[in-house]
């Protein structure tokens, strides 16, 4: 085992610790632990210079929301259509690189001193795969819980949405882990979908069911 694979491993376990043990005074991205703190911090330092609304969603928006096995090695931050051109450009001179788009993807950068990777959901993008892209498209981020130039996590109801459109089966499995971890929220994420799209309610009650059926288990 290489030097660098263990340094990787045992960060990875403390920061484990960290996430586990400091949950309760982790409420905001900026109370990240580590390399990942150190990123959003950096992300807000862009966004505050281009006064950008974005919010984090992805992994660590799952582990905020009470998945807390949810771990992910990526920041994933939703960016208003208009602004990722200006994003990228101010990302490339204050210390991430910019990674070679490749067709059909979104953005990516790369905080250099980190080594994280930050994707970029562009607003007005369709998720879903190939085979079965999304009903609908990422919506702005102000419509998914941003305030001022500054990351906060995607409200709940919304990271649900964005979870389902996306329509992976470790999407899928994320919701069922938030739906069992706030099962008082069935219902008010339930009528946020039905103003959205009604395949959503549909694949939302098929995980209500199956999030039901693994507590019964």
């Amino acid at each position: 085992m290489s030097a660098i694979t263990q340094q990787f491993l045992t960060e990875q376990l403390e920061i484990g610790d960290q996430l586990l043990f400091g949950r309760d005074k982790m409420l905001e991205p900026q109370d990240l632990p580590g390399r990942y703190g150190r990123v959003v911090r950096a992300v807000d330092h862009l966004l505050q210079i281009m006064a950008c609304e974005s919010v984090l969603a992805g992994g660590w928006a799952v582990w905020h929301h009470g998945y807390l096995g949810r771990i992910t090695q990526d920041i994933d931050i939703v960016l208003p259509a208009e602004r990722i051109e200006e994003f990228i450009q101010a990302a490339a001179v204050s210390g991430f690189n910019v990674l070679p788009r490749q067709p059909g993807r979104w953005p990516k950068v790369r905080h250099k001193e980190t080594d994280v990777k930050v994707d970029i959901l562009p607003e007005g993008a369709r998720p879903g795969t190939v085979s079965k892209p999304a009903p609908t498209t990422i919506p702005h981020p102000s419509q998914l819980g941003a305030q001022g130039g500054r990351l906060h996590y995607v409200r709940l109801s919304s990271l649900v949405e964005l979870k389902l459109a996306a329509g992976r089966a470790k999407d899928d499995a994320d919701v069922v882990e938030i739906i069992r971890v706030h099962p008082e929220q069935i219902d008010p994420i339930r009528q946020h979908l039905t103003t959205v799209h009604a395949d959503y309610v549909q694949a939302f009650d098929l995980l209500v069911e199956r999030a039901r059926e693994q507590r019964d288990e």
